[in-house]
């Protein structure tokens, strides 16, 4: 079975949802910068709404947009949020943390782990600006620290067509053999997913165009 995840910003478009065709939602704000987190009342009425209809939700752990290189009051900001996301019943957490070199910020993620008590965690698309040939260890050390997801469009621009990244992808799915799920994203839509379903091996798929 595909898992088709709609990304959505706010509370905008979840009443045309409905399973099984859509399964799961990343719930953000501000999708003009790539997303950002959502408020306290918009994740609460979501994830009733969403449960009711049997969606579960991936919230978007993000305090701005541009880099994903976060100083002390930045991070404290991000706990917070974690811990309301939690606290309001989220099926899982979004977030991506990196060095000025582009690699995992190893010392940020094991600062905010013990606000996620135990909720599953992705890895968004700031994945693609690690180099590719450091990835597989960064994948590495995300399921070490208990990551159950990536999220990739396989380039780091994020804009290029997908079916240009299919060798990347594959590979990193390879690499992750069941390990951590591969969610693919950016140019997705409910014409193609299929397709690149088929061409990467994938089993979850992630867009805004997935209705």
């Amino acid at each position: 079975m595909i898992t088709k995840e709609y990304c959505a910003e706010n509370l905008t478009d979840l009443h045309r949802l409905n399973s099984p065709d859509i399964t799961r939602v990343e719930l953000c704000d501000n999708l003009a910068v790539g997303g950002t987190t959502p408020s306290y009342g918009v994740i609460k009425e979501a994830n009733r709404y969403l449960h009711e209809k049997n969606i579960t939700t991936a919230i978007m752990i993000r305090p701005r947009g541009g880099n994903f290189i976060y100083n002390d009051l930045e991070l404290r900001a991000m706990e917070e949020d974690i811990l309301q996301a939690v606290e309001l019943e989220s099926d899982a957490l979004v977030l991506g943390l990196l060095t000025e070199d582009d690699q995992l910020d190893k010392e940020a993620i094991e600062q905010l782990l013990p606000a996620t008590q135990g909720l599953p965690l992705v890895f968004h698309m700031a994945f693609d600006q690690i180099p590719q040939e450091d990835q597989f260890q960064a994948m590495d050390d995300l399921i070490d620290y208990g990551f159950t997801r990536i999220l990739t469009h396989g380039n780091p621009d994020g804009k290029s067509d997908i079916f240009n990244n299919l060798t990347h992808l594959k590979a990193l799915i390879e690499h992750a053999a069941g390990r951590i799920d591969i969610l693919i994203g950016g140019g997705v839509t409910k014409e193609n997913f299929e397709e690149l379903v088929k061409l990467t091996g994938t089993k979850q798929v992630h867009g805004t165009r997935l209705l």
